[in-house]
């Protein structure tokens, strides 16, 4: 289920082992042969991932944390689930999460069909007793009958379709043609003298050792965080209180390893880490530095360096929100 985590040489942590990932995104993921994507299961899976009605509350939708109207999350430390809830990890972006290796914070899903089936039946999230719960609830919608006939056959409303269908939809959720996109591209304009100076430090400090790739997640592999103890900042935004990918696993050398988290739009992601504990970039870019490279920051360089992550601000595609299919004279809760 797991990638195979691979440790950062101490050459890449200490900055003199880094290459630029020089891809611009691509503008269409690529899709599993189970699951090809096609016109219908992306109007199914937009209809399902906001539709609150897959929750016992009948008030938490996919969309309700991973917002398609932002950032693709919620700018929320915690999320807030059924119940008034709130969850110990901050949400992930959504946007471009189709060229993510592993799916969650600790990886646990292998995809994104695995990833949408997690949230409805978690008692903090959407808090659905099963996905029994759920598919009979969608069979008694005629609009659901509908939409999943056209999109995978007669009587096909299932577990299996459902988040086949939402994970269809999240895969046309790509963010091309950011400042940095045109650069790479060979338009030496698209950026500001500034951003080239970050994305030049970024590299000569050793971001791009796990931030690789066109979608700067890096290969799929897991990374530790913190990696350098420091007993004032873990006292401040308790970044160690979560074991990460341990939580999963049960071993301890997995003790706060986590998923390489993408860089693309995190301009619009704040706050930031896997506990939303750090509320602005230039503190975070401050603190990455220090905790993973050892290294000091000046205020100019993180000036660079956030002008560099504000160039990774792709272009978003538009999004109609979708009329959700009626339970006509009927209620749920």
């Amino acid at each position: 289920m797991f990638k195979i985590r691979l440790l950062v040489s101490a050459l890449a942590l200490t900055g003199s082992m880094s290459v630029v990932a020089a891809e611009a995104l691509p503008t269409k993921a690529p899709a599993p042969a189970d699951n090809p994507t096609t016109a219908e299961k992306v109007a199914l899976g937009q209809m399902l991932y906001h539709d609150p009605r897959l929750s016992s509350s009948g008030t938490v939708s996919c969309a309700s944390c991973h917002n398609t109207m932002l950032g693709g999350d919620d700018n929320r430390g915690g999320s807030v689930g059924v119940g008034g809830q709130i969850g110990g990890r901050s949400a992930p972006t959504v946007w471009n999460s189709a060229f993510n290796k592993v799916q969650f914070w600790d990886g646990r899903a292998a995809s994104l069909e695995e990833q949408a089936a997690g949230p409805v039946t978690n008692p903090i999230e959407m808090g659905m007793k099963s996905w029994d719960d759920v598919v009979a609830r969608l069979k008694k919608i005629e609009g659901y009958q509908k939409a999943f006939e056209k999109a995978f056959g007669k009587d096909s409303i299932s577990k299996d379709t459902a988040t086949k269908a939402i994970a269809a939809y999240e895969r046309t959720l790509i963010t091309p043609n950011s400042a940095y996109d045109k650069y790479v591209k060979g338009d030496k304009s698209a950026m500001t003298e500034q951003q080239v100076r970050g994305m030049n430090k970024a590299v000569e400090l050793g971001c791009t050792s796990c931030h690789s790739g066109p979608a700067f997640n890096g290969p799929g592999t897991f990374q530790k965080f913190p990696v350098i103890d420091n007993g004032y900042f873990e006292a401040q935004y308790d970044f160690k209180k979560d074991k990460g990918l341990a939580e999963v696993t049960g071993k301890e050398e997995d003790e706060n390893f986590w998923k390489v988290p993408t860089l693309r739009n995190v301009a619009l992601t704040a706050p930031y880490f896997h506990n939303g504990k750090v509320k602005t970039l230039d503190k975070a870019v401050k603190l990455m530095a220090k905790l993973q490279l050892g290294k000091d920051l000046s205020d100019a360089e993180i000036a660079d360096i956030v002008a560099f992550l504000d160039a990774l601000t792709g272009e978003f595609p538009e999004q109609k929100m979708p009329r959700l299919p009626a339970y006509s004279g009927n209620t749920f809760n």
